[in-house]
Protein backbone atom coordinates (compact mmCIF):
# COMPACT_ATOMS: atom_id res chain seq x y z
CA UNK A 1 0.00 0.00 0.00
CA UNK A 2 1.04 3.14 -0.62
CA UNK A 3 1.54 6.11 1.51
CA UNK A 4 -1.00 8.48 0.51
CA UNK A 5 -3.32 5.57 0.73
CA UNK A 6 -2.23 4.95 4.20
CA UNK A 7 -2.75 8.42 5.15
CA UNK A 8 -6.15 8.40 3.46
CA UNK A 9 -6.76 5.24 5.29
CA UNK A 10 -5.42 6.93 8.33
CA UNK A 11 -6.98 10.19 8.56
CA UNK A 12 -10.42 8.30 8.25
CA UNK A 13 -10.21 6.15 10.76
CA UNK A 14 -9.08 9.20 13.21
CA UNK A 15 -12.69 10.68 12.07
CA UNK A 16 -14.75 7.43 12.71
CA UNK A 17 -13.19 7.43 16.35
CA UNK A 18 -13.31 10.96 16.56
CA UNK A 19 -16.93 11.09 16.21
CA UNK A 20 -18.49 8.36 17.76
CA UNK A 21 -16.53 8.36 21.16
CA UNK A 22 -19.31 9.76 22.96
CA UNK A 23 -21.53 6.94 21.83
CA UNK A 24 -21.85 4.05 25.03
CA UNK A 25 -21.09 0.40 25.38
CA UNK A 26 -23.97 -1.05 23.01
CA UNK A 27 -25.46 -4.46 23.18
CA UNK A 28 -23.24 -7.41 24.36
CA UNK A 29 -21.05 -5.38 24.16
CA UNK A 30 -22.26 -4.03 28.21
CA UNK A 31 -20.77 -7.55 28.64
CA UNK A 32 -17.92 -8.68 26.87
CA UNK A 33 -16.59 -5.11 26.96
CA UNK A 34 -17.38 -3.43 29.89
CA UNK A 35 -18.24 -5.74 32.83
CA UNK A 36 -15.43 -8.38 31.88
CA UNK A 37 -13.18 -5.17 31.25
CA UNK A 38 -13.99 -3.50 34.42
CA UNK A 39 -13.24 -6.57 36.69
CA UNK A 40 -9.99 -7.08 34.63
CA UNK A 41 -9.25 -3.38 35.10
CA UNK A 42 -10.05 -3.62 39.03
CA UNK A 43 -8.06 -6.85 39.88
CA UNK A 44 -5.31 -7.89 37.32
CA UNK A 45 -5.84 -7.54 33.38
CA UNK A 46 -4.99 -11.67 33.16
CA UNK A 47 -7.10 -12.80 35.81
CA UNK A 48 -9.64 -14.59 33.25
CA UNK A 49 -9.68 -17.32 35.97
CA UNK A 50 -11.20 -15.15 38.25
CA UNK A 51 -13.80 -13.49 36.12
CA UNK A 52 -17.24 -14.03 38.06
CA UNK A 53 -19.39 -16.72 36.84
CA UNK A 54 -22.44 -14.00 36.36
CA UNK A 55 -20.64 -11.90 33.44
CA UNK A 56 -18.58 -14.59 32.26
CA UNK A 57 -19.91 -15.98 28.96
CA UNK A 58 -17.68 -18.23 27.88
CA UNK A 59 -15.83 -16.29 24.53
CA UNK A 60 -12.22 -15.71 25.02
CA UNK A 61 -12.12 -12.17 27.10
CA UNK A 62 -10.21 -10.22 23.86
CA UNK A 63 -11.93 -7.53 24.00
CA UNK A 64 -11.95 -7.25 28.25
CA UNK A 65 -8.17 -7.59 28.21
CA UNK A 66 -7.78 -5.02 25.55
CA UNK A 67 -10.17 -2.40 27.38
CA UNK A 68 -8.50 -3.28 30.57
CA UNK A 69 -5.04 -2.62 29.57
CA UNK A 70 -6.43 0.92 27.59
CA UNK A 71 -7.75 1.88 30.72
CA UNK A 72 -4.69 0.82 32.78
CA UNK A 73 -2.05 2.83 30.43
CA UNK A 74 -4.42 6.24 29.53
CA UNK A 75 -7.07 6.04 32.14
CA UNK A 76 -10.71 4.84 32.34
CA UNK A 77 -13.21 6.23 29.44
CA UNK A 78 -15.46 5.72 26.58
CA UNK A 79 -12.99 7.77 25.15
CA UNK A 80 -10.08 5.34 25.57
CA UNK A 81 -12.20 2.50 24.76
CA UNK A 82 -12.68 4.42 21.38
CA UNK A 83 -9.47 5.06 20.42
CA UNK A 84 -8.21 1.43 21.67
CA UNK A 85 -10.64 0.56 18.57
CA UNK A 86 -8.32 3.03 16.27
CA UNK A 87 -5.56 0.24 15.05
CA UNK A 88 -8.51 -2.41 13.92
CA UNK A 89 -10.72 0.10 12.32
CA UNK A 90 -7.62 1.17 10.36
CA UNK A 91 -6.30 -2.47 9.93
CA UNK A 92 -9.55 -3.40 8.80
CA UNK A 93 -10.27 -0.77 6.31
CA UNK A 94 -6.65 -1.01 4.76
CA UNK A 95 -7.43 -5.02 4.36
CA UNK A 96 -10.60 -4.68 2.86
CA UNK A 97 -8.49 -2.42 0.30
CA UNK A 98 -6.53 -5.44 0.24
CA UNK A 99 -9.43 -7.57 -0.67
CA UNK A 100 -10.66 -5.25 -3.36
CA UNK A 101 -7.28 -4.33 -4.87
CA UNK A 102 -7.39 -8.76 -5.55
CA UNK A 103 -9.90 -8.45 -7.64
CA UNK A 104 -9.77 -5.16 -9.34
CA UNK A 105 -6.71 -3.54 -10.79
CA UNK A 106 -8.10 -0.12 -12.18
CA UNK A 107 -7.61 2.69 -9.48
CA UNK A 108 -10.99 4.54 -10.28
CA UNK A 109 -12.90 1.21 -9.75
CA UNK A 110 -11.22 0.14 -6.47
CA UNK A 111 -12.11 3.71 -4.95
CA UNK A 112 -15.61 2.83 -5.93
CA UNK A 113 -15.81 -0.65 -4.61
CA UNK A 114 -14.48 0.58 -1.97
CA UNK A 115 -16.83 2.97 -1.22
CA UNK A 116 -20.10 0.46 -1.58
CA UNK A 117 -18.87 -1.99 0.67
CA UNK A 118 -17.98 0.85 3.15
CA UNK A 119 -21.26 1.76 2.64
CA UNK A 120 -22.93 -1.30 3.92
CA UNK A 121 -24.53 -0.30 7.07
CA UNK A 122 -23.48 -3.37 9.67
CA UNK A 123 -20.04 -2.50 8.54
CA UNK A 124 -20.46 1.22 9.54
CA UNK A 125 -22.73 0.59 12.78
CA UNK A 126 -19.56 -2.23 14.01
CA UNK A 127 -17.08 1.05 13.33
CA UNK A 128 -18.75 3.69 15.54
CA UNK A 129 -19.02 1.30 18.48
CA UNK A 130 -16.14 -0.64 20.87
CA UNK A 131 -16.46 -4.41 20.16
CA UNK A 132 -14.93 -7.35 19.18
CA UNK A 133 -16.75 -7.66 15.35
CA UNK A 134 -14.10 -5.19 14.36
CA UNK A 135 -11.64 -6.76 15.46
CA UNK A 136 -12.23 -10.08 14.48
CA UNK A 137 -13.29 -9.03 10.89
CA UNK A 138 -9.71 -7.13 10.95
CA UNK A 139 -7.93 -10.75 11.58
CA UNK A 140 -10.37 -12.17 9.12
CA UNK A 141 -9.50 -10.14 5.88
CA UNK A 142 -5.52 -10.21 7.33
CA UNK A 143 -5.85 -14.46 6.86
CA UNK A 144 -8.23 -14.52 3.93
CA UNK A 145 -6.06 -11.48 1.82
CA UNK A 146 -3.09 -13.65 3.06
CA UNK A 147 -4.83 -17.36 1.59
CA UNK A 148 -5.71 -15.35 -1.81
CA UNK A 149 -1.62 -14.19 -1.84
CA UNK A 150 -0.25 -17.55 -0.45
CA UNK A 151 1.41 -15.18 2.36
CA UNK A 152 1.72 -18.16 4.75
CA UNK A 153 3.21 -15.98 7.35
CA UNK A 154 0.34 -13.51 7.83
CA UNK A 155 -2.22 -16.08 7.27
CA UNK A 156 -0.81 -18.06 10.77
CA UNK A 157 -0.99 -14.80 11.97
CA UNK A 158 -4.63 -13.50 10.81
CA UNK A 159 -6.24 -16.83 11.85
CA UNK A 160 -4.34 -17.28 15.17
CA UNK A 161 -5.60 -13.76 16.36
CA UNK A 162 -9.16 -14.68 14.62
CA UNK A 163 -9.65 -17.61 16.77
CA UNK A 164 -8.86 -16.35 20.32
CA UNK A 165 -11.27 -12.93 19.99
CA UNK A 166 -14.47 -15.20 19.79
CA UNK A 167 -16.36 -18.50 19.66
CA UNK A 168 -17.41 -17.16 16.72
CA UNK A 169 -13.78 -16.29 15.25
CA UNK A 170 -13.31 -19.85 15.94
CA UNK A 171 -15.91 -21.00 13.65
CA UNK A 172 -14.67 -18.06 10.80
CA UNK A 173 -11.23 -20.02 11.23
CA UNK A 174 -13.24 -22.98 10.33
CA UNK A 175 -15.27 -20.99 7.34
CA UNK A 176 -11.66 -19.67 6.08
CA UNK A 177 -10.12 -23.25 5.76
CA UNK A 178 -13.06 -24.43 3.81
CA UNK A 179 -12.95 -21.24 1.19
CA UNK A 180 -8.78 -22.17 0.94
CA UNK A 181 -10.07 -25.53 -0.34
CA UNK A 182 -12.29 -24.95 -2.04
CA UNK A 183 -11.07 -22.09 -3.89
CA UNK A 184 -7.43 -24.53 -4.37
CA UNK A 185 -9.75 -27.28 -6.10
CA UNK A 186 -12.59 -25.65 -7.55
CA UNK A 187 -10.95 -22.85 -8.64
CA UNK A 188 -7.21 -23.43 -9.09
CA UNK A 189 -8.26 -26.65 -10.83
CA UNK A 190 -5.73 -28.34 -8.22
CA UNK A 191 -6.22 -32.02 -6.98
CA UNK A 192 -7.23 -32.31 -3.05
CA UNK A 193 -4.17 -34.16 -2.15
CA UNK A 194 -2.13 -31.39 -3.49
CA UNK A 195 -3.59 -29.08 -0.86
CA UNK A 196 -2.94 -31.66 2.00
CA UNK A 197 0.51 -30.71 1.65
CA UNK A 198 3.45 -30.15 4.51
CA UNK A 199 3.09 -26.47 4.17
CA UNK A 200 -0.37 -26.65 4.16
CA UNK A 201 -1.09 -28.50 7.19
CA UNK A 202 1.24 -27.03 9.33
CA UNK A 203 0.03 -23.43 8.46
CA UNK A 204 -3.22 -24.47 10.38
CA UNK A 205 -2.25 -26.87 12.90
CA UNK A 206 0.45 -23.63 14.15
CA UNK A 207 -3.08 -21.16 13.37
CA UNK A 208 -5.01 -23.43 15.26
CA UNK A 209 -3.00 -23.55 18.56
CA UNK A 210 -3.86 -20.38 20.52
CA UNK A 211 -7.59 -21.12 20.31
CA UNK A 212 -6.88 -24.95 21.07
CA UNK A 213 -4.82 -23.85 24.19
CA UNK A 214 -7.95 -21.23 25.28
CA UNK A 215 -10.20 -24.31 25.37
CA UNK A 216 -8.33 -26.45 27.20
CA UNK A 217 -7.53 -24.33 29.69
CA UNK A 218 -11.50 -23.15 29.71
CA UNK A 219 -12.21 -26.90 30.00
CA UNK A 220 -9.90 -27.36 32.83
CA UNK A 221 -10.39 -24.11 34.90
CA UNK A 222 -14.24 -23.27 34.46
CA UNK A 223 -15.78 -26.95 33.59
CA UNK A 224 -18.10 -25.59 30.77
CA UNK A 225 -17.53 -23.98 27.08
CA UNK A 226 -20.40 -22.26 25.90
CA UNK A 227 -23.42 -23.49 27.82
CA UNK A 228 -23.84 -21.41 30.83
CA UNK A 229 -24.08 -23.11 34.02
CA UNK A 230 -26.51 -20.86 35.50
CA UNK A 231 -28.81 -20.93 31.94
CA UNK A 232 -28.19 -16.88 32.20
CA UNK A 233 -28.68 -16.83 28.78
CA UNK A 234 -31.55 -19.50 29.11
CA UNK A 235 -30.85 -22.94 26.83
CA UNK A 236 -30.29 -22.76 22.93
CA UNK A 237 -30.83 -26.06 22.43
CA UNK A 238 -33.73 -27.33 24.21
CA UNK A 239 -36.47 -28.56 22.32
CA UNK A 240 -39.36 -30.18 23.20
CA UNK A 241 -39.98 -32.55 20.21
CA UNK A 242 -39.09 -32.87 16.46
CA UNK A 243 -41.75 -31.49 15.76
CA UNK A 244 -40.32 -28.16 17.68
CA UNK A 245 -36.80 -28.43 16.21
CA UNK A 246 -37.77 -28.63 12.63
CA UNK A 247 -40.38 -25.67 13.42
CA UNK A 248 -37.69 -23.37 14.77
CA UNK A 249 -35.43 -24.52 12.16
CA UNK A 250 -37.72 -23.39 9.13
CA UNK A 251 -38.52 -19.88 11.18
CA UNK A 252 -34.22 -19.31 11.24
CA UNK A 253 -33.82 -20.04 7.84
CA UNK A 254 -36.45 -17.27 7.29
CA UNK A 255 -34.78 -15.04 9.61
CA UNK A 256 -31.36 -15.66 8.18
CA UNK A 257 -32.97 -14.47 4.41
CA UNK A 258 -34.27 -11.15 6.24
CA UNK A 259 -30.95 -10.34 7.79
CA UNK A 260 -29.21 -10.88 4.31
CA UNK A 261 -31.72 -8.56 2.93
CA UNK A 262 -32.06 -6.17 5.54
CA UNK A 263 -30.67 -2.39 5.62
CA UNK A 264 -30.68 -2.31 1.70
CA UNK A 265 -28.66 -5.35 1.00
CA UNK A 266 -32.37 -6.51 -0.85
CA UNK A 267 -30.93 -4.39 -3.95
CA UNK A 268 -27.41 -6.13 -3.59
CA UNK A 269 -29.41 -9.12 -3.54
CA UNK A 270 -31.41 -9.10 -6.31
CA UNK A 271 -28.84 -7.54 -8.43
CA UNK A 272 -26.96 -10.26 -7.97
CA UNK A 273 -29.46 -13.07 -8.56
CA UNK A 274 -30.65 -11.17 -11.46
CA UNK A 275 -27.95 -10.83 -13.67
CA UNK A 276 -26.42 -14.41 -12.41
CA UNK A 277 -29.12 -15.28 -14.29
CA UNK A 278 -29.59 -13.30 -17.19
CA UNK A 279 -26.41 -13.08 -17.68
CA UNK A 280 -25.10 -16.68 -17.49
CA UNK A 281 -24.30 -17.27 -20.80
CA UNK A 282 -22.10 -14.09 -21.03
CA UNK A 283 -20.59 -14.31 -17.96
CA UNK A 284 -17.13 -15.93 -17.34
CA UNK A 285 -18.10 -17.76 -14.20
CA UNK A 286 -14.11 -18.22 -13.49
CA UNK A 287 -13.66 -14.50 -12.98
CA UNK A 288 -16.66 -14.68 -10.58
CA UNK A 289 -16.68 -18.09 -8.33
CA UNK A 290 -13.93 -17.16 -5.57
CA UNK A 291 -16.00 -14.02 -4.30
CA UNK A 292 -19.10 -16.62 -4.99
CA UNK A 293 -17.15 -19.13 -2.49
CA UNK A 294 -15.87 -16.39 -0.01
CA UNK A 295 -19.35 -15.12 0.16
CA UNK A 296 -21.36 -18.06 0.94
CA UNK A 297 -18.42 -20.87 2.56
CA UNK A 298 -16.91 -18.00 4.90
CA UNK A 299 -19.64 -18.05 7.40
CA UNK A 300 -20.65 -21.72 6.46
CA UNK A 301 -20.29 -22.83 10.07
CA UNK A 302 -22.26 -20.05 11.57
CA UNK A 303 -25.18 -20.68 9.27
CA UNK A 304 -25.18 -24.28 10.99
CA UNK A 305 -25.36 -22.84 14.66
CA UNK A 306 -27.32 -19.92 13.97
CA UNK A 307 -30.06 -22.40 12.35
CA UNK A 308 -30.04 -25.01 15.10
CA UNK A 309 -30.35 -22.94 18.01
CA UNK A 310 -33.39 -21.05 19.54
CA UNK A 311 -32.72 -17.93 18.66
CA UNK A 312 -30.93 -16.94 15.35
CA UNK A 313 -27.07 -15.28 15.29
CA UNK A 314 -27.53 -11.75 14.92
CA UNK A 315 -26.99 -9.63 11.64
CA UNK A 316 -23.20 -8.57 12.81
CA UNK A 317 -22.29 -12.29 12.82
CA UNK A 318 -21.95 -12.41 8.73
CA UNK A 319 -20.53 -9.20 8.25
CA UNK A 320 -17.65 -10.48 6.12
CA UNK A 321 -20.28 -12.08 3.58
CA UNK A 322 -21.98 -8.91 3.38
CA UNK A 323 -18.78 -7.14 2.24
CA UNK A 324 -17.89 -10.17 -0.38
CA UNK A 325 -21.49 -10.13 -1.41
CA UNK A 326 -21.27 -5.93 -2.10
CA UNK A 327 -17.76 -6.56 -3.90
CA UNK A 328 -18.91 -9.05 -6.30
CA UNK A 329 -22.18 -6.92 -7.17
CA UNK A 330 -19.82 -3.97 -8.05
CA UNK A 331 -18.19 -6.50 -10.51
CA UNK A 332 -21.32 -7.87 -11.75
CA UNK A 333 -21.97 -4.11 -13.09
CA UNK A 334 -19.50 -4.24 -15.63
CA UNK A 335 -21.76 -6.75 -17.99
CA UNK A 336 -24.02 -3.90 -18.20
CA UNK A 337 -24.26 -0.40 -19.71
CA UNK A 338 -25.38 2.46 -17.60
CA UNK A 339 -22.72 1.36 -14.66
CA UNK A 340 -23.24 4.64 -13.22
CA UNK A 341 -26.78 4.81 -12.75
CA UNK A 342 -26.62 1.14 -11.33
CA UNK A 343 -23.90 1.61 -8.95
CA UNK A 344 -26.07 5.12 -7.89
CA UNK A 345 -29.08 3.06 -7.13
CA UNK A 346 -26.88 0.35 -4.78
CA UNK A 347 -25.05 2.70 -2.95
CA UNK A 348 -28.23 4.72 -2.57
CA UNK A 349 -30.37 1.55 -1.06
CA UNK A 350 -27.42 0.78 1.50
CA UNK A 351 -27.26 4.60 2.48
CA UNK A 352 -31.08 4.54 3.20
CA UNK A 353 -30.88 1.06 5.10
CA UNK A 354 -29.61 3.16 8.14
CA UNK A 355 -32.84 4.80 8.37
CA UNK A 356 -34.74 1.61 8.64
CA UNK A 357 -36.54 1.48 11.60
CA UNK A 358 -39.15 -1.25 12.33
CA UNK A 359 -42.41 -1.02 14.73
CA UNK A 360 -41.93 -1.66 18.81
CA UNK A 361 -43.10 -5.00 17.99
CA UNK A 362 -40.51 -6.17 15.66
CA UNK A 363 -37.17 -6.90 16.66
CA UNK A 364 -34.91 -4.76 15.15
CA UNK A 365 -30.72 -5.63 14.62
CA UNK A 366 -30.26 -2.20 16.53
CA UNK A 367 -26.54 -2.76 16.30
CA UNK A 368 -26.47 -3.40 12.61
CA UNK A 369 -26.86 -0.11 11.37
CA UNK A 370 -26.77 3.70 12.12
CA UNK A 371 -30.54 3.85 13.00
CA UNK A 372 -29.35 3.47 17.16
CA UNK A 373 -27.52 6.99 16.63
CA UNK A 374 -29.62 9.33 17.38
CA UNK A 375 -30.46 6.64 20.65
CA UNK A 376 -27.14 8.38 22.98
CA UNK A 377 -28.34 11.80 22.91
CA UNK A 378 -31.72 11.02 23.90
CA UNK A 379 -30.76 8.32 26.77
CA UNK A 380 -28.66 11.22 27.97
CA UNK A 381 -31.56 13.92 27.73
CA UNK A 382 -33.83 11.27 29.46
CA UNK A 383 -31.90 10.70 32.20
CA UNK A 384 -30.78 14.61 32.61
CA UNK A 385 -34.78 14.73 32.68
CA UNK A 386 -35.01 11.87 35.71
CA UNK A 387 -31.94 14.46 37.57
CA UNK A 388 -34.01 17.58 37.40
CA UNK A 389 -37.67 15.74 38.64
CA UNK A 390 -35.87 14.16 41.32
CA UNK A 391 -37.01 10.37 39.70
CA UNK A 392 -34.43 7.71 41.84
CA UNK A 393 -32.87 5.92 38.55
CA UNK A 394 -32.24 3.03 41.33
CA UNK A 395 -35.83 2.25 41.69
CA UNK A 396 -36.67 2.68 37.89
CA UNK A 397 -36.70 -0.38 35.64
CA UNK A 398 -35.37 -0.69 32.28
CA UNK A 399 -34.42 -3.74 29.65
CA UNK A 400 -31.21 -4.89 27.84
CA UNK A 401 -28.77 -3.46 26.95
CA UNK A 402 -30.16 -0.59 29.30
CA UNK A 403 -30.94 -2.32 33.19
CA UNK A 404 -27.41 -2.30 34.03
CA UNK A 405 -25.50 0.96 36.11
CA UNK A 406 -25.04 3.82 34.04
CA UNK A 407 -21.16 3.11 34.20
CA UNK A 408 -21.13 0.15 32.52
CA UNK A 409 -22.73 2.00 29.11
CA UNK A 410 -20.75 5.07 29.82
CA UNK A 411 -17.84 4.45 31.85
CA UNK A 412 -18.59 7.31 33.67
CA UNK A 413 -18.25 6.64 37.43
CA UNK A 414 -21.78 6.73 38.18
CA UNK A 415 -22.66 4.00 39.64
CA UNK A 416 -27.11 4.27 39.78
CA UNK A 417 -28.34 1.16 38.46
CA UNK A 418 -31.32 0.78 36.03
CA UNK A 419 -33.48 -2.49 37.60
CA UNK A 420 -34.56 -5.33 35.06
CA UNK A 421 -38.37 -4.62 34.54
CA UNK A 422 -40.84 -7.19 36.40
CA UNK A 423 -43.55 -4.93 35.85
CA UNK A 424 -44.09 -3.65 39.60
CA UNK A 425 -41.89 -0.59 39.05
CA UNK A 426 -43.49 2.56 39.31
CA UNK A 427 -41.28 4.35 36.58
CA UNK A 428 -40.02 2.74 33.66
CA UNK A 429 -37.45 3.84 31.19
CA UNK A 430 -37.86 2.39 27.80
CA UNK A 431 -36.66 2.95 24.18
CA UNK A 432 -37.48 1.38 20.83
CA UNK A 433 -34.12 -0.14 20.48
CA UNK A 434 -34.98 -1.98 23.24
CA UNK A 435 -36.68 -5.27 21.23
CA UNK A 436 -39.36 -6.32 23.81
CA UNK A 437 -41.79 -9.40 24.26
CA UNK A 438 -45.16 -8.78 22.76
CA UNK A 439 -45.62 -9.79 26.60
CA UNK A 440 -43.56 -6.98 27.77
CA UNK A 441 -44.88 -4.50 25.49
CA UNK A 442 -48.76 -5.36 26.29
CA UNK A 443 -47.67 -4.80 29.84
CA UNK A 444 -46.64 -1.81 29.03
CA UNK A 445 -49.83 -0.65 27.33
CA UNK A 446 -51.98 -1.57 29.67
CA UNK A 447 -50.72 -0.44 32.95
CA UNK A 448 -48.09 2.34 32.15
CA UNK A 449 -48.53 6.04 30.37
CA UNK A 450 -45.47 8.00 28.92
CA UNK A 451 -44.53 10.64 31.18
CA UNK A 452 -42.12 12.17 28.95
CA UNK A 453 -40.65 11.02 25.77
CA UNK A 454 -37.63 11.88 23.65
CA UNK A 455 -37.61 11.22 20.47
CA UNK A 456 -35.43 11.84 17.00
CA UNK A 457 -35.29 10.13 13.58
CA UNK A 458 -38.23 7.73 14.91
CA UNK A 459 -36.10 6.74 17.79
CA UNK A 460 -37.48 7.18 20.81
CA UNK A 461 -37.01 6.96 24.46
CA UNK A 462 -39.78 6.90 26.88
CA UNK A 463 -40.11 7.68 30.67
CA UNK A 464 -43.51 5.79 31.69
CA UNK A 465 -45.14 6.04 35.11
CA UNK A 466 -47.74 3.26 36.50
CA UNK A 467 -51.17 4.28 36.25
CA UNK A 468 -52.98 0.69 36.51
CA UNK A 469 -52.50 -1.19 39.92
CA UNK A 470 -50.74 -4.63 39.23
CA UNK A 471 -51.48 -8.22 40.70
CA UNK A 472 -48.59 -10.21 41.44
CA UNK A 473 -50.07 -12.80 38.95
CA UNK A 474 -49.79 -10.34 35.74
CA UNK A 475 -46.40 -9.26 37.19
CA UNK A 476 -43.49 -10.06 34.77
CA UNK A 477 -41.42 -12.74 36.02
Amino acid sequence: MKFKELLIFSVLSFLIVLSSQNIGLFWDNVLCGSKIGTYLYQNGIFQWATIPLEIDNGHPPFLGTLLASGWTIFGRSLATSHWMMYPFILGLLCQIYFFIDFFIKEKQFKIAAFLLLLADPTLLSQLVLVNPEVIQTFFFFLALNSILRDNVLFKIIGLSFLGIVTFRGMMLCAGLFIVDLLIFTIVKKQKLRNFISKKTVLSYLISALPAFIYLIWRLTVKGWLISHPLEIWGSALEFSSLKDFLKNLGKNILVLGFQFSDFGRIGLLLFIMFTLYLKRKQIQWKNYSSLLIISIFSTFIIYGASLAIKNTMGHRYYLVSYLSLSLLAFILIKAYKHKKIIFAVLLTNLFLGNFIVYSDSFAQGWDSSLAHLPYWNLRKSAINYMDETKIDINQTASFFPNNTSIDNVDLNGDNRYFKGFSGNEMYVFYSNVYNLSDYELDILHKNYSVLKSFEKNNVRVDLMIRTNKITQNNSHK
